[in-house]
């Protein structure tokens, strides 16, 4: 019976190709299999482009379409299946990789697969490796300071209540709001209400075709929205530290 392979979780982007970690490129160069997503409806992975240029083979990528369901039953039975297909090359000896974009620990659904793999197979042998976060690469793209000093800082998915968006904002120094969706024009509303969106900030697709960057969001197009995009909130003005 042969070893078992070696599975590693990987993060790319978000954006530009090459914002992946050296050693994390090397555990790909050594994978015989790399999984990817690859979101329903679309032509191409955004992963995959996030790899464009390096030097990877293309006949080692399996595009998988992306499936975010919010029947946590469909969810358990899509990487269900998934681990399963992972699983079998394993046993067979070989070293297999699952992308994901920006951090594989940070929202991601590397996490669920992770999971399922664990359960799947005993003794399972993997590495994950961290990548860039949607809101690291937002404030890098923007040069905007994601916290200063003692300054606290509050990362989550854009809640339906505004009122209760409203009572994280004025609880902490800096918002990191995530899957923001249609629920953008009344984050707009929000802010525009309590007088700071002249100091916050909305990215979408950095790097990517239809790339917005925004460092005002008080200009921003409520249609802006979609896939891959962040904003960090800033509750107060940001205090001038040199002289």
């Amino acid at each position: 019976m042969s070893a078992l392979g070696h599975f590693v979780g990987v993060g790319v982007g978000p954006g530009p190709a090459g914002l992946i970690p050296v050693a994390a490129l090397a555990a790909l160069q050594d994978a015989e299999r790399i999984y990817l997503p690859r979101a329903r409806g679309s032509e191409t992975s955004v992963a995959r482009q996030c790899l464009a240029g390096l030097p990877i083979p293309e006949a080692k990528f399996c595009e998988i379409e992306f499936q975010m369901d919010p029947d946590r039953s469909v969810l358990s039975e899509h990487y269900g299946e998934l681990a399963d297909a992972i699983a079998g090359e394993l046993r067979q000896g070989r070293n297999v990789a699952y992308l994901t974009i920006g951090d594989s620990m940070t929202y991601s659904t590397y996490g669920y697969l992770l999971a399922a793999l664990r359960d799947k197979v005993p003794g399972l042998r993997h590495t994950t490796f961290p990548g860039v976060t949607s809101f690291a690469a937002t404030a890098s793209a923007l040069s905007w300071p994601l916290g200063e000093g003692k300054e606290r800082i509050l990362i989550l998915p854009c809640p339906d209540d505004m009122a209760a968006l409203r009572t994280d904002i004025e609880s902490h120094d800096i918002v990191v709001l995530m899957k923001i969706g249609a629920r953008l024009p009344a984050v707009l509303q929000l802010l525009n209400a309590l007088g700071i969106a002249g100091h916050c900030a909305f990215a979408r697709r950095i790097g990517l075709p239809g790339e917005v960057l925004c460092e005002n969001v008080s200009r921003l197009d409520s249609s802006a929205s979609g896939y891959l995009a962040t904003m960090l909130i800033r509750s107060t003005a940001r205090e001038k530290r040199h002289a």
